[in-house]
């Protein structure tokens, strides 16, 4: 388990006097229960609105309002210093969840009757981030990380989807000799740099590589240099300017079929389609080895729903819960958003991702790596500068040294 520093702390003890501190009266003169539902991501916000309606009109007595600031995650942090935690949360399982559950401001939810509707999957996945037993947050959605493709492009070059990372390059070497562009990088923004390291990292070595990292019984010089290496491989592949595109150029220039392949996420296809309603989307997970079989799906927890341990509106809290992890409410979210659900039962319909159900229902899924890396690590500058400067050595040194400062402080 983490050794957590000043800053856990320093974050426990402000919290512990808050739970001491009577909550703020949220009721109106209506005698409804008010209940804040605040969540970061800013896409999803008419989904949860539809769903949140829907709950008000149901239960007379209870008034869910969405809280969705710009910076949600920095805003959150924010309020928690403030004594200012709203009653639910919904984030992705992130560093910054992981300190926040921690710290003691979420509910354990263990012996609810919550946890029983969703994947087990996705609950182990919460206690590896998290290294606790306590269940401060259940899984609601779920997002994938891998290659899409455009199959029109595919078809008409007459390419197979490839199985492993030989075919991969062989793919790509076919494309790019005859001038196409095989991958379409958006190297511009940071935080896609890391999208081939979410991939190959937890394929290549494995999470438990980072339980250990924390033990400090392993290090990135010893396991990531196949990684590394194969990240620079890619890169190989792109376009002329893959440092000069951003997200959402790769997201307009990949539906218009300026690239054969695209690594990124699931939360990518809503965007692509709105720039091309037409375009033709495949998507197969990142084949990281040569071993079919062995490959696994990165997916990770998108949205997960806590309930302040401070509020004084626990039951109405898991009521509201509750009611977004029904199976029909829950398919209606992942079906406008393009995720995956957590709950038990609830699949993902649309076309474009029918080639990774298969990995969900074998359970052949393994989290992302970014989950584990602590925030203060600057991860996607360290991964970002190493794509420009390819040097190996020091990309994996920055990585450790990075990482031991963050744990000294912990």
């Amino acid at each position: 388990m983490w050794k957590w520093g000043k800053r856990l702390s320093l974050l426990a003890s402000i919290l512990l006097m808050a739970n001491i501190v009577s909550a703020c009266n949220k009721d109106d003169a209506s005698g409804k229960v008010k209940i804040e539902f605040f969540q970061n991501k800013p896409e999803a916000k008419g989904s949860f609105d539809k769903l949140i309606s829907r709950f008000n009109q149901e239960h007379p007595g209870i008034e869910v309002t969405q809280v969705n600031p710009p910076e949600a995650e920095t805003v959150l942090l924010t309020r928690v210093v403030k004594n200012d935690v709203p009653d639910i949360v919904g984030l992705g399982a992130t560093d910054t969840y992981s300190i926040l559950a921690q710290s003691g401001i979420f509910t354990d939810l263990a012996n609810t009757d919550l946890p029983h509707t969703v994947d087990p999957i996705y609950l182990k996945m919460l206690k590896d981030v998290t290294g606790a037993d306590p269940v401060y947050g259940i899984p609601y959605a779920a997002n994938a990380n891998g290659v899409m493709y455009n199959k029109t492009l595919f078809k008409e070059m007459g390419l197979q989807v490839p199985k492993t990372w030989d075919e991969l390059i062989a793919t790509a070497q076919k494309i790019k000799a005859a001038g196409k562009i095989p991958f379409y990088f958006t190297y511009k923004d940071d935080w896609q740099t890391n999208l081939p390291f979410n991939a190959l990292g937890p394929n290549l070595v494995g999470i438990d590589f980072f339980l250990q990292r924390r033990a400090n019984q392993v290090t990135f010089q010893d396991k990531y240099r196949e990684v590394a290496e194969k990240q620079l491989e890619l890169l190989k592949y792109g376009h002329g300017d893959n440092f000069g595109k951003n997200y959402a150029d790769g997201n307009r220039a990949f539906a218009n079929g300026q690239g054969f392949m695209y690594i990124q996420g699931s939360w990518a296809i809503s965007e692509i389609r709105k720039a091309n309603p037409k375009v033709e989307l495949g998507f197969f997970p990142l084949p990281t080895g040569n071993d079919e079989q062995a490959v696994k799906l990165v997916s990770g927890i998108d949205t997960l729903l806590a309930v302040s341990e401070s509020t004084p509106h626990k039951k109405e809290a898991e009521e509201f819960i509750a009611f977004l992890l029904k199976p029909e409410n829950s398919k209606q979210y992942i079906t406008e958003q393009t995720l995956f659900s957590a709950v038990k039962g609830v699949t993902q319909d649309d076309p474009s991702v029918a080639e990774l159900l298969p990995y969900f229902k074998a359970g052949r899924v393994i989290d992302f790596a970014d989950h584990y890396i602590p925030k203060a690590v600057q991860l996607n500058s360290i991964v970002q500068a190493f794509l420009q400067n390819g040097d190996i050595d020091a990309y994996l040194a920055k990585l450790d040294s990075e990482w031991n400062k963050v744990a000294n402080r912990r």
